[in-house]
């Protein structure tokens, strides 16, 4: 039997050694999951998912602060924004009960030409089938929650594969479910390479498959699903937050500072391109970096952490990296830079970096923020467009001209008028655009991706 270490990000220390899920035992669970979407005797009635879902909640609730320690030990977000993270995270399940609350069908109109005369029509929603969920180490219990809480609250048999980076959250959110009642078959995690994650996604016995991570794996499944099974994909942007001369720099720093550093930068809505009016430039650089200067890195578990370790040491590599030939190419090196320790990387800040070079064009997943230069709007809204990336955007002005412009022209999702990129509340509508990402998140949105919405023809 193979098996997997779980570190902690900031120390590498081992957490604890998790068995890998073989091919066999993954395609057993799956057959297990199978046979009982198959079997209507065996689906869970609404009232008793509610139950169980509100049950869930009130324990998470009480175990807040021990699950959130355990995912700052394993994913590396400092303590206090992992706590946020379970506080969404309960009232992640509470909008899923609340949706269920009016998760109908509708009727279809009769009777109004003879061919459709003396017929009754309406749906209803049914759960789509089994439900193969691939999460990521940013978020490793809150992601969970969009994945699995969804597809139980809805009557799906899932199964889950978390990172491997960050397990034990999603088996701590398991373990509740299974404490509160909900029948193991329904609910089962599992780890495994990524040859056997991929067999699962081709069995024609996914009906729905979830995915967060990176774009070039997430299209590379889709393509590799079954005829019918269908997706949602949520992949990484490289965030720009353009700043208009008119904008209120002393309420735009620390919102910039925020959403730029958050969990280290490794959110996939991190504000990574600042896009500034010449005429604002130097001010606004100076207040960002003596802001940024103020963060404190280190040990995640320890409450006045506000940015903890990347994921592993190799990504502190990586930046490093990619910063090192920013610079080289002409990046004014404004703070950061260097590398604190194995595992963490000093929150940095560049101006100016050649913008056909790495921290330009792709995805840092890194405490790096990139400042640039415009004079026309125009000039700073096709620079924000230019890649094939676009997931949220902003525009920080009190010039509505400038504002409706930028919204009505920007790529993305979801576009934020003097706020970061990375917002977000868990019930509203969340996704990428372009080789973001495919289909649209949000608990709500995510439980209709997970049904099919059968319609009844009665004749009378």
């Amino acid at each position: 039997m193979e098996n997997i270490e779980v570190l902690s990000a900031f120390d590498q220390k081992k957490i604890e050694t998790l068995p890998l899920t073989s091919e066999k035992e993954a395609l057993k669970i799956l057959e297990t999951s199978y046979s009982l979407f198959k079997n209507r005797k065996q689906w869970i009635r609404a009232e008793e998912r509610i139950s169980i879902l509100n049950k869930t909640a009130d324990i998470i609730e009480q175990r807040r602060e021990a699950l959130a320690l355990q995912a700052a030990q394993e994913g590396g977000k400092p303590l206090t924004d992992s706590l946020v993270e379970v506080d969404r995270a309960i009232n992640g399940i509470k909008v899923a009960i609340k949706e269920l609350s009016h998760f109908h069908g509708t009727e279809i109109p009769m009777n109004l030409n003879k061919s459709s005369a003396n017929r009754v029509a309406y749906t209803r929603k049914d759960p789509r089938g089994v439900v193969f969920a691939i999460s990521a180490f940013n978020h490793p219990f809150n992601l969970i929650i969009h994945q699995v809480i969804t597809a139980i609250a809805v009557g799906c048999p899932v199964i889950v594969k978390p990172a491997r980076k960050t397990p034990l959250s999603c088996r701590n959110l398991i373990n509740i479910l299974y404490e509160v009642g909900l029948p193991k078959d329904w609910c089962q995690m599992i780890i495994c390479k990524s040859e056997v994650s991929e067999k699962i996604v081709k069995d024609k016995r996914v009906s729905f498959l979830t995915f967060i991570g990176s774009a070039k794996v997430g299209w590379s499944l889709r393509s590799k699903l079954s005829p019918g099974a269908t997706c949602a994909l949520e992949h990484g942007g490289v965030a720009p937050a353009i700043i208009d001369h008119t904008a209120d720099i002393e309420k735009a720093i620390p919102l910039l500072t925020k959403g730029g550093f958050h969990h280290a930068g490794q959110v996939c809505v991190s504000v990574q391109r600042i896009i500034a009016h010449k005429k604002i430039i130097n001010v606004l650089s100076e207040k960002l970096v003596e802001s940024v200067k103020k963060l404190k890195v280190g040990d995640p578990t320890l409450k006045e952490t506000e940015v903890g370790p990347l994921i592993s040491p190799k990504e502190v590599d990586r930046i490093h990296s990619w910063v090192e030939k920013a610079i080289a190419g002409g990046a004014k090196l404004l703070c950061g830079g260097e590398k604190i320790s194995e595992t963490c990387y000093a929150p940095t800040v560049l101006l100016d970096p050649p913008k056909d070079c790495e921290v330009s064009t792709n995805e840092i997943f890194g405490p790096v923020v990139c400042l640039y230069q415009y004079e026309k709007l125009d000039d700073a809204i096709e620079q924000a467009n230019s890649l094939d990336y676009a997931f949220q955007a902003s525009v920080f002005s009190n010039d509505l001209d400038v504002t409706m412009k930028s919204i009505e022209n920007l790529e993305g999702m979801t576009i934020m008028v003097n706020d970061h990129t990375a917002f977000r509340v868990d019930w509203m509508p969340f996704g990428g655009y372009k080789r973001s990402g495919l289909g649209v998140g949000g608990i709500g949105h995510t439980m209709k991706d997970m049904t099919i919405e059968k319609m009844f023809v009665i004749k009378r």
